[in-house]
Formats: C-alpha cells, structure tokens, sequence
C-alpha cells in the first residue's frame, strides 16, 4: 500500500479523521530484528492522549501510539465483495432482523429495543440503526433500564467492517463499560447457484408450521420444552419456511420427543422481497458430513427463488469453524460482522 509522496513515508491522518477509514504503518517490536514494519486497517474511532484506536473489519480494535506510527492515509470505504448481491449493511441488518423478530420492541429514536424473554441475543438487543434522539450516555440508561424491567441483561448489537456500520458507536460502548462477548458474520451469496446445487432433496420435507419434531431437533429448545417465546421468534418473519429430514436410523444417543426419533437435518428459511435468510441449519452429529445440511438448504433455496427471492444471507458466528467451512464451500462470502455488546453489570441492578 502506497503511503509515500516522492519516495518518503508520509502520515496524512489527523485527529480530524476520527470516523474515516484510514490505513496506518507502524513499527513493532521483533525479538530477531528489533522492530518491522505492520500495516493496519480500519476506521479510525478515537485519537487521544497520544494514542489511535482503529477498529478492523472483524471488530477487533488496535491501540496504536504515536511514536510507533511512521505512515497513514484515508482510503475508500470497504469495497463491496466481488461475489454475491450488492447490499448496505443498514439492508442486511433490517433484514436479519425482521426475519428473527422479537415478542417485544419499543423504539428509541432510531434504535429498536428488542425481547423475547432471553431467548437469543439477536431477539433480546438493541438494533442501533439510526441516531437514539439523545446522548449516547443518556440512551444507555435507557436501554439498560428497558432490560433490567424485563429481567434480562441489556446488549446492543454493532455491525462492523462495511460502509455505514457502527465502529464509533462500539469504541462508545468500551468507554461506557460495555464488553463484547459474542461476534458473528453476515455472510451472503446469489440464490440460484444454491437451488442448482446437485444435492438429493427427495426425503426434504417443507412445511409452513413448526412441530414437535423439529423443535426436538433444534439445539436452543430440545433439551426442555420450549418457551412460547421459541417458537413465536422462529414463526415469525414475513414469509417463513421450516424443513426436515426424517431420522430412519436408529443412531446411539439421538434425541427422541415422546416416541418419535428427531430429525436427521432441519432448517429455517425466511423469504423477505430479494433475500431468503437462512437459520436454524442442524444436523444429529451422529450423521454428519453425509450432506444432509447441503439437501436442506438446496430445497429451501429452490422454495425461495420460487417466491421471488433472488439473493440469500446468512449469520453464523465467528467460532463455528464447521459451520463456516461448509457455508463457504456453498458460495457464501462474509459480507460485515456483528457484535453483541453486553452492559456493565451494575447497569442491571
């Protein structure tokens, strides 16, 4: 990355570029050469005391000093992926979140507060699309009192690593307390290349309706009976499809509800205009890596493009290396990350 201006290293970033993306040269400290060069890029979300703080596209935040710093520029918004729908972030998350709805919501200003008597971190936070109307510090009060009525912990949830998302809004959060303890991916890719997937769907059974069975299957709700919170949360969405796979074998430790074996594979679709929105994608472990996940989501991304969807999207989190391996292997590419960000404790006395 060119940071030079005739043959010299150049800092061209001020605390005035607080907000912008920047990309900056440093030097670190090696244990063979002394110190080296490490390029880092980001949004730049607060320059003080002497030192930068740039937020990277996963969310992870570099403190940087000034002495270490020897180049920096501003440099374009993040470029839009090269595989896959053209989408804002703002798009993605509305999405997301109208096909994961909550039981409860109130707004505040430009932020949506979200319940669903706990279940879930995405139907029990704040979607922070747009200003609150007041002072963060203020809206934060709010928002942990809003919780602490419904006995629940207050999160907010911030998108980064795209254009418009909410790197300044998290480094607020840090200097309020609030700690991020869950990050995921919103990973997205063209619908058609999934429906023309080569994938058996003979035994893929669709349905409007949840029942006993898949519930037994889906890992949030079949170690108890499920909440009505679950299944109004899963229900709800503009256009929601559930599909299953029946267990026919008779495999050691799977689950069973009343006298019926759970399902080999589930899956949740929700269709919403050009998007279909995948969740709930589950396999028993006894039958994995047989692409029971890759016939479920092959019929449901078939149902969706009949219904007019064009594009699909997903989430999955940052730690689910299987999950992420086979989304990738389907086409998805990681468009922006979210992060839940949780209130300091004393907020929910």
């Amino acid at each position: 990355m060119d940071f030079t201006t005739g043959g010299r290293l150049e800092i061209r970033i001020d605390p005035s570029d607080v907000g912008k993306r920047v990309s900056v040269r440093l030097t670190v400290k090696d244990g063979e050469s002394g110190a080296r060069f490490t390029d880092v890029v980001g949004v730049l979300t607060s320059w003080t005391g002497g030192v930068l703080c740039v937020t990277r596209r996963t969310g992870a935040e570099v403190r940087i000093p000034e002495s270490s710093l020897v180049a920096g520029k501003v440099v374009p918004a993040a470029p839009a992926r090269r595989r896959g729908p053209a989408a804002t972030a703002a798009e993605l998350d509305r999405a997301a979140a109208r096909a994961w709805p909550p039981v409860v919501s109130e707004r505040l200003g430009g932020w949506e507060l979200r319940a669903a008597g706990g279940f879930t971190r995405r139907a029990n936070s704040v979607l922070p699309l747009g200003d609150p109307g007041m002072p963060v510090r203020d809206a934060l009060r709010r928002v942990a009192a809003w919780y602490a009525e419904r006995g629940l912990p207050a999160y907010i949830q911030v998108s980064t690593g795209a254009e418009g998302t909410q790197e300044l809004l998290a480094a607020e959060l840090a200097e309020h307390g609030w700690t991020r303890e869950v990050s995921a991916e919103i990973r997205i890719a063209a619908l058609a290349p999934l429906a023309d997937i080569d994938a058996d769907v003979s035994r893929v059974a669709l349905s409007r309706d949840i029942d006993d069975a898949w519930l037994a299957r889906y890992q949030r709700s079949a170690s108890e009976e499920p909440a009505p919170e679950v299944v109004r949360v899963l229900s709800g969405g503009p256009s929601v499809w559930f599909a299953t796979i029946a267990n026919t074998e008779e495999t050691e430790g799977t689950e069973e509800q009343g006298t019926a074996l759970a399902p080999a594979a589930i899956g949740r679709c929700v269709v919403d205009g050009r998007w279909a929105g995948f969740t709930a994608v589950e396999t028993d472990p006894l039958l994995r890596r047989r692409g029971l996940a890759t016939a479920v989501m092959t019929a449901l991304a078939r149902r969706a493009l009949q219904e007019g969807a064009s594009a699909a999207y997903l989430q999955v989190e940052t730690d689910n290396d299987g999950a992420r391996a086979l989304y990738e292997g389907m086409g998805f590419t990681t468009h922006h990350s979210y992060h839940h960000w949780r209130a300091p404790h004393e907020n929910h006395r």
